[in-house]
């Protein structure tokens, strides 16, 4: 084989892409315009950084269908969470990673691969020939944006991804919040009590929520419209919902018991995520917001327990460019007007770390097979990878069509199995079963 596969973007998928193909032997040319190019969100010139949370959402492969595409990425021995697993940090059920050791990992594996090299230089039209991966993410660069909706004939579709903040453990007044998951989730000490959790009364709650819908945010620019993802709702929209939007959010008060008034049942709880391996960081978790940076710290300043808090990074908003990908990609992930082009991450309409490098997974081996001449039967709609490149390929109506993280209700029914909330359990488990024999099969 001496046909080399390209692949634009070292994020999430394009790391994942590169190294399936490479691993079946196919020669790959990974294009990241990082560091030479800066973006908003990215801080170094590694491969598959994080700039969002540092969480790969929950681990549960029998009741959860993020956990099952975990598995699943683990069967097919994907670079991308086998990572993870090596880095992985206390979380409560779920799979959090030191964001930082992660990304040198990755990029190491990649780049002492011997079938894959790395260029540095920004590509900024579609190529006419040769095997081309576009994985460029959240962050497309405009010139490349452009080429692919002039290419496309398609209006730009936009939403706004917001960054969470992080803070400083020690700045913490751990004499107002305390160290517990959920529920006491977890099946070790470490697990039950990996969420720092702060408290907040009515009055507390309410002079929050007005601090936050008056705090002045970061405004758009001209011709840029808000068309925000449910899933990563900056916290200030959320309030702008109604008052209570928050306390049945992010801000819960449930499955929680304060050990400083075991008496008294919080209103409402802000809890933090440990984000790095030493215990010294910690991100305020859904808190994504657009808010000015002096703004967050005098709202977020308002939190008991945060009020002295030091920030590492405060909260941001970018651009998220996404496909009509069931109107322009065919079930092999290919753009229609130019087959020698895939898309693949968060670009197609998938939202998550997970689901991208699951589609950068699913890509890179097309895209190998294809070069080797062969044709990979269609992944069955019944595992977690299929449900989600279903979805986006024709699945999901495109008259309104938006980013979508997988979940069950993209799997096709089991047969004779109960439905609402008290089937659930055992509906959950017949999918995950399913699933797991056709994705073996599959990569059989």
């Amino acid at each position: 084989m001496t046909e080399k596969l390209h692949i634009i973007g070292g994020g999430m998928a394009g790391s994942e892409a590169a190294w399936q193909a490479a691993q079946q032997g196919t020669q790959v040319v990974i294009h990241e315009m990082r560091p030479k190019v800066e973006t908003f969100a990215h801080r170094t010139g590694h491969l598959a950084e994080m700039v969002c949370s540092n969480s790969f959402r929950s681990d549960d492969d029998e009741q959860n269908a993020v956990g099952l595409l975990h598995w699943e990425m683990r069967a097919a021995n994907g670079v991308i969470i086998q990572t993870a697993d090596r880095h992985k940090l206390p979380a409560g059920g779920a799979l959090a990673v030191d964001r930082d050791p992660f990304a040198e990992s990755v990029t190491q594996a990649l780049t002492s691969h011997p079938n894959i090299s790395v260029s540095h230089e920004e590509i900024d039209t579609l190529p006419d020939e040769g095997q081309w991966i576009i994985a460029t993410g959240p962050l497309t660069s405009g010139k490349l944006a452009e080429a692919i909706a002039s290419e496309t004939g398609a209006e730009a579709l936009a939403f706004f991804d917001a960054i969470a903040p992080i803070v400083y453990a020690d700045s913490i007044d751990m004499s107002k919040a305390w160290m517990q998951s959920r529920y006491d989730k977890g099946e070790t000490e470490a697990e039950r009590t990996a969420y720092l959790n702060c408290p907040m009364t009515k009055e507390d709650y309410e002079g929050f929520i007005d601090a936050l819908l008056a705090a002045e945010k970061t405004a758009f620019k001209e011709g840029e419209t808000a068309g925000y993802f449910d899933g990563c709702l900056p916290i200030e929209v959320m309030a702008e919902r109604g008052r209570e939007t928050l306390r049945f959010g992010p801000m819960k008060p449930v499955g929680l018991t304060n050990p400083h008034q075991p008496e008294v049942k919080p209103y409402a709880v802000v809890q933090l995520r440990r984000d790095n391996a030493l215990g010294t960081l910690y991100n305020i978790v859904g808190f994504q917001t657009k808010m000015k940076y002096g703004a967050q710290v005098d709202v977020f300043k308002r939190i008991p327990g945060l009020e002295n808090a030091s920030f590492a990074r405060l909260g941001g908003i970018h651009r998220n460019t996404f496909l009509n990908a069931p109107t322009l990609l065919d079930d092999r992930m290919r753009l229609k007007s130019k087959p020698n082009i895939r898309f693949a991450g968060q670009i197609t309409g998938v939202e998550g770390y997970v689901e991208s490098a699951a589609m950068g997974l699913l890509a890179g081996r097309l895209a190998a097979a294809e070069l080797r001449g062969e044709t990979l039967p269609p992944v069955p709609a019944t595992t977690a990878t299929g449900a989600l490149v279903t979805h986006i390929t024709g699945g999901a109506d495109a008259k309104t069509f938006q980013p979508m993280n997988v979940n069950f209700g993209l799997f096709p029914p089991v047969e004779g199995l109960k439905g609402g909330r008290r089937g659930r359990k055992d509906r959950y488990k017949a999918y995950t079963d399913r699933a797991k024999a056709d994705w073996t099969a599959w990569l059989g």
